[in-house]
């Protein structure tokens, strides 16, 4: 059954069956946005593509952070 609050199906739609949260939730905020994206490139949108670009800007924000240059 799905719940499209707590529990959409493309939370587990990923081939491992395993939902996205459990891993991310050990990560700060950009990263896990980043894996976030990845994990579920075009499972929630046709869209693989605009998936990917925001797994990047998330990334890009990781790394300005660590260089410190903070957020643009």
């Amino acid at each position: 059954m799905s719940d499209a609050v707590n529990h959409p199906k493309h939370y587990n739609d990923h081939p491992s069956g395993v939902e996205c949260i459990v891993i991310v939730e050990h990560m700060n905020f950009c990263l896990g946005n980043a894996v976030k994206y990845v994990w579920r490139a075009g499972l929630k949108s046709a869209d693989p593509i605009q998936d990917l670009e925001k797994a990047r800007f998330y990334i890009d924000r990781e790394i300005q952070r660590l260089q410190g240059g903070g957020p643009k």
